[in-house]
């Protein structure tokens, strides 16, 4: 008897029916356990402030990440006081609001910090005209509130320019959508039988796989996925960041993701993968957490310290990571005041110690934090 053609992981008879080899699960599921609880353990130690900061920075990649993946770069500054103003993190001058970037913003936030409520197809609109508050996606009209309805064609993941296109994947016709999201519904909302990181593996697929709507479901199902990671720590704070270890992997990424829904249903290729993106992303966080501590430490000594909101302004700039030398024209040019300004907010701090002459030579004086 010749079997039915099958050329993507949903149309098996027994779709959604998963499976794993449990046992190949076993060491790189005791390895993230582990990492989670030493990071987790780590920050418990540490006053409320500085996990806020941690927070903060890791929400802040997470957002800037899971759009980057998508090809959208977000800028970095706005995401920061995006988050800092849902959060309420005091962060000094924030800046001008962008509806676009707080879209993503409440979504990355709904996820984790109300990951113990019901998944509902109106939360899931919720989310996705957060991402594209203007209703479109670049020029194109999107569904919004609803499923997509194929009406351009089937929903197909392509790459490649007009002529040499290749289709990666092709999702579930728009007429089984109704059915589909129904079980992943009711899947997604029921107490997770495997281990809740293995659930949050097998939800990120899941949900990529049907792609519910015309534009955003890499994002939403990250989102998804951060969901179920933040029930397996029982922690609606997030300190590392799975979608910044896929962007920087995200050939990878596609690679295992094309393999698996072109696969069979046994998905413990993709979910060992799922694992080690997440080893990664926790081991990455520590440096981050490594980073929040200099910050905090460095605050505590210089506090009792005379400075202007720039002056703190700038520090934290430094302290973040400053793209190029600092110049006195680059000061003014940020703070908005005079060069004049710059240079005697800038040589006030050199004679505190706080600041040092550069030796990296150039035509412009440059400076950096003192011993760093």
């Amino acid at each position: 008897m010749v079997s039915e053609y099958r050329r993507y992981i949903w149309q098996h008879a027994d779709w959604p029916a998963f499976g794993y080899d449990a046992a190949r699960l076993a060491a790189p599921l005791a390895d993230v356990a582990h990492q989670q609880g030493r990071l987790l353990g780590r920050l418990t130690e540490t006053a409320e402030t500085v996990q806020d900061e941690a927070s903060l920075a890791v929400l802040t990649q997470d957002v800037v990440k899971t759009s980057e993946i998508e090809g959208e770069l977000l800028d970095v500054a706005s995401v920061r006081s995006s988050l800092a103003r849902h959060l309420g993190v005091d962060i000094g001058a924030l800046a001008p609001a962008d509806r676009h970037v707080d879209g993503v913003v409440e979504m990355v936030l709904d996820a984790t910090a109300h990951h113990d409520h019901a998944v509902t197809a109106e939360r899931l609109f919720g989310w996705h005209a957060a991402l594209f508050p203007t209703g479109y996606s670049g020029r194109t009209r999107l569904t919004i509130g609803a499923w997509r309805t194929d009406d351009s064609g089937p929903m197909q993941v392509v790459s490649g320019g007009y002529g040499r296109e290749r289709v990666h994947f092709e999702a579930p016709p728009a007429t089984r959508l109704d059915a589909e999201m129904r079980q992943f519904l009711n899947w997604v909302n029921t107490d997770a039988v495997e281990h809740p990181i293995v659930k949050a593996g097998l939800t990120h697929l899941w949900f990529v796989t049907v792609h519910p709507f015309d534009d955003g479901n890499g994002r939403i199902a990250r989102a998804l996925g951060d969901l179920w990671l933040a029930r397996a720590d029982h922690n609606s704070r997030r300190f590392y960041s799975l979608s910044a270890q896929i962007q920087h992997d995200r050939a990878a990424y596609y690679r295992i993701l094309e393999r698996t829904q072109k696969g069979a249903l046994d998905v413990t290729d993709w979910l060992i993968w799922f694992l080690e993106a997440l080893r990664q992303a926790i081991q990455n966080s520590d440096e981050t957490v490594d980073e929040v501590l200099r910050k905090t430490r460095f605050w505590r000594h210089w506090q009792p310290a005379p400075m202007n909101d720039r002056q703190i302004a700038m520090l934290n700039r430094l302290l973040d990571g400053f793209d190029g030398n600092l110049t006195t024209r680059k000061w003014a040019i940020i703070t908005k005041c005079s060069q004049d300004t710059a240079l005697r907010d800038i040589n006030e701090l050199v004679d505190l110690g706080v600041l040092e002459r550069s030796n990296s030579g150039g035509r412009s004086t440059s400076y950096d934090l003192a011993g760093s």
